[in-house]
């Protein structure tokens, strides 16, 4: 009798374990769910706000350094993995990001004095002018750009 009163005890606890291990097993899945269409939801974003910069860049909008500062920061948090080689994708992109990446930005620009300011912007539009023909090769392929998410 008392064996009998173990198993049965025994295979309830198998039981409720089993239920358990259930219940944690669909909760997982619904959080993996919830959290893939939280980043094809990013990705969207931020291929949308890529195409944007594309557009503004080649209507002249947007300056060459600045919307490859831009693209270059949307590019790197692209949330994929493994991340795709883009500095072979788009090679002007990165090269004039690696050129111009040192110049200081918002409030270390103000802090500048207009003569550095000017030494600074005369710089960088001779980076620019540089590489304006191949970086608009490359806006046109991002004009169009997508990312293929696994």
């Amino acid at each position: 009798m008392l064996y009998w009163i173990l198993i049965l005890v025994a295979a309830l606890i198998v039981i409720g374990l089993g239920v358990y291990a259930g219940r944690l097993l669909f909760l997982l899945q619904a959080q993996n769910k919830r959290q893939a269409m939280a980043r094809d939801k990013r990705c969207q974003t931020i291929v949308d706000s890529i195409q944007t910069i594309a557009f503004a860049m080649q209507q002249q909008q947007c300056d060459l350094s600045e919307g490859v500062i831009r693209l270059w920061h949307l590019l790197e948090a692209m949330p994929i993995l493994p991340q795709p080689n883009y500095r072979q994708q788009f090679p002007a992109v990165y090269e004039l990001y690696d050129r111009i990446q040192h110049f200081p930005t918002l409030d270390a620009r103000k802090a500048l004095s207009k003569k550095e300011r000017k030494q600074q912007d005369k710089e960088r539009e001779q980076i620019e002018s540089e590489f304006d023909s191949r970086v608009r090769l490359d806006i046109d392929k991002l004009r169009h750009f997508h990312v293929n998410n696994p």
